[in-house]
């Protein structure tokens, strides 16, 4: 069955990249909605954004949607894998910006608001979209492919000149609620010679060391250190949920990512969707509906980081 939020969730914060106040709110929605934004700020134009693959604008840093009036809403890869990590397949967000709040730099602080809401099953089936073929975006050494799975699975490769990230890899099914309990509180991380050289730009103005794992060379300068020894490379995979998210319908697919960004995970649903004999939209069985991410989750699977 699909699911919505039991009652509406309210999260404040500041913008990663814009540095101001923002006030954001989840609301439940019906039956085949989908996941929309909802521009609060905006009166003189349309201030519905669709969370859709082709609503996707070329941004540096971060996913960014917009519609055809022109609204936009920024940095929603993370609140996107929220959404898909916990299972919600139909909501409002409101928003009173254009960018989403950054809070900790991970989702953690989405996915407990989330689950201490709760979670309300709707009588209509889940619709999932089942890889016929594999299909596969490059740019140079980086590569983002999608392969048949019988449920999301994901295989990231990072490789960093910095001894606090280097090279790291990490394979895991997103089936059980495993986004929760593994990916959704590591942190959106950078150099900090990347920070300067952003903040110089006009980006990034909203980042602290409380919102971000920032590394020089082999030191880890935000407080407390990692919160997992492969903490980026997590990160990158729930960025990657987040933006995989946008294809409207939970994947059966396995994707493998090395190198791979935003832009690139975007590429790739503009490939899959550019070919219709390479996937099919399916009906989820109890026995499919098991191993969809989310599935199971309850209050008590909460993360410790939020």
């Amino acid at each position: 069955m699909q699911t919505t939020l039991k009652g509406p969730v309210t999260f404040t914060g500041i913008g990663l990249h814009t540095g101001r106040p923002v006030r954001m709110v989840l609301r439940p929605a019906s039956a085949e909605f989908g996941i929309w934004f909802s521009r609060t700020d905006v009166v003189d134009r349309d201030p519905l954004v669709p969370a859709r693959w082709d609503a996707v604008r070329p941004s540096q840093l971060c996913t960014l949607i917009a519609n055809a009036s022109g609204v936009e809403v920024s940095t929603i890869e993370h609140v996107m894998a929220a959404i898909a990590g916990c299972g919600i397949h139909n909501a409002m967000i409101e928003i009173d910006g254009p960018e989403v709040p950054i809070l900790d730099g991970s989702a953690a602080p989405f996915v407990a608001g989330i689950l201490a809401r709760g979670l309300r099953r709707q009588d209509t089936p889940v619709r999932a979209i089942e890889v016929l073929q594999t299909v596969e975006v490059r740019n140079g050494d980086a590569i983002a492919r999608l392969d048949p799975a019988d449920t999301l699975e994901m295989d990231f490769h990072i490789d960093f000149a910095d001894a606090a990230i280097g090279v790291q890899d990490k394979f895991l099914r997103l089936a059980n609620g495993s986004f929760v309990h593994e990916l959704c509180d590591s942190r959106t991380f950078c150099r900090q010679a990347d920070v300067s050289a952003m903040q110089a730009r006009g980006l990034a103005l909203g980042g602290t060391l409380d919102n971000a794992v920032v590394v020089d060379g082999p030191i880890v300068l935000s407080p407390g250190g990692l919160r997992h020894a492969d903490e980026p490379v997590r990160h990158k995979m729930l960025d990657a949920l987040g933006d995989l998210a946008l294809a409207g319908a939970p994947l059966l697919a396995r994707y493998t990512g090395n190198r791979a960004g935003h832009a690139m995970t975007n590429a790739l649903l503009r490939a899959l969707f550019a070919r219709p004999q390479a996937f099919r939209m399916v009906v989820a069985d109890p026995a499919l509906a098991a191993r969809l991410p989310g599935a199971g989750l309850r209050a008590v699977d909460a993360p410790l980081h939020a």
